[in-house]
């Protein structure tokens, strides 16, 4: 029987055992969890997973290979990811390279045959944590000198975002949108461009003239890793770009749009992530089941000093999941409309964003 020769240590002291695919690099990650029981290689390829350690709750990871059409950045950023059965042998006609040769290519750290139900159990009931994955004859004094001797990385949406603009247009253009790129998810431009929209994406430093010299329909705030207060400068491009186009933001850019309008936001527990979160629209009060990634959450308290209307309610815990003011015609989601992976309940915000564009054309 093989012997197991990596583990994860949290900060508590908790040792997991498993068997390394995948990069063999020591890895100190922030340990979170995912229930999505397909999709991923849109997860290890979403920019908001940076120097995070990925649990899969689904025990069979690999199965369907790897396809170049479903990355969702260029450069994967995730730090490791963690699940119970991993399968070298894919299964797919679309399937370009295995699982593990992508984690060798861009340093992702695997960790196979961990007990995924225990170890999520336990990020459930005391919070994600700092965690080290690491060869296993490390000592577990040795491997906490580890993690408290380590300094949890800040800046992740300048390592992520662009580092010049780059444009995606269609045949037939209607509208021009900005996209302002903190870890922004490609299905997102894709989904953009299916409405008519040529996209060009921005670094998340650039100035309000220089969006304004491109002579925008709409401007849009992508999701991203890390915690949004973090982005000064985000938040001010907001609160100088408000009111004078249509503005729509996702996940990180929700939390940055909410900071700008005065409101504040917090760490959850252990955050959302996975593809079935149920979310209410409070203007149909219909119930929406989204795809969602995400360690924090804007205060529902807060936002009652501000200008913004909450729109969507998280069924499960309460948390903010849309906010809006019309009268500014900015709107943004806590969740990911554009899924990849999960359900598409909620394109229609992209439909939203569109329409509020159309409506300033014929207003000009």
């Amino acid at each position: 029987m093989q012997s197991f020769n990596r583990k994860i240590i949290l900060e508590n002291g908790e040792e997991y055992p498993g068997y390394s695919f995948g990069a063999t690099d020591e890895k100190v990650v922030e340990i979170v969890f995912n229930t999505s029981m397909v999709g991923y290689q849109e997860i290890i390829s979403d920019p908001s997973y940076t120097d995070q350690g990925v649990v899969m709750t689904y025990p069979l990871i690999g199965n369907y290979g790897m396809a170049y059409d479903d990355y969702e950045s260029q450069t994967p950023s995730v730090s490791a990811l963690i699940v119970k059965e991993y399968n070298d042998r894919p299964s797919n006609f679309r399937s370009e390279k295995m699982l593990s040769e992508v984690m060798k290519k861009y340093g992702i750290s695997g960790i196979y045959g961990v007990d995924t139900r225990k170890l999520t159990r336990s990020i459930r009931d005391f919070g994600s944590r700092r965690a080290l994955i690491t060869d296993i004859c490390v000592g577990k004094e040795q491997a906490l000198g580890i993690l408290s001797g380590s300094e949890a990385p800040r800046d992740a949406v300048a390592r992520v975002s662009c580092k010049k603009s780059w444009s995606s247009n269609v045949s037939d253009p209607v509208y021009r949108v900005v996209a302002v790129d903190c870890g922004m998810k490609l299905n997102i431009v894709r989904s953009l461009n299916k409405r008519g929209c040529d996209v060009t994406v921005v670094p998340h430093d650039i100035s309000s003239e220089e969006i304004e010299a491109l002579k925008p329909n709409g401007i849009f705030f992508s999701n991203g890793p890390g915690d949004p207060v973090d982005n000064e400068c985000v938040i001010e491009l907001v609160k100088k770009l408000r009111g004078k186009y249509p503005i729509f933001g996702i996940c990180l850019g929700h939390q940055i749009i909410s900071l700008a309008y005065g409101a504040k936001t917090y760490k959850l527990k252990f955050g959302h992530r996975g593809g079935n979160h149920p979310v209410k629209n409070l203007e149909t009060g219909k119930i929406e089941i989204t795809s969602q990634n995400h360690s924090y959450a804007v205060d529902k308290e807060s936002i009652k000093n501000t200008r913004l209307k909450i729109t969507h309610i998280n069924i499960l815990d309460n948390t903010v999941e849309g906010v809006e003011c019309k009268e500014d015609k900015i709107f943004s989601v806590q969740y990911h409309p554009e899924s990849a992976p999960g359900p598409e309940d909620s394109t229609y915000l992209f439909d939203k964003f569109t329409e509020l564009m159309r409506e300033e054309k014929e207003n000009a």
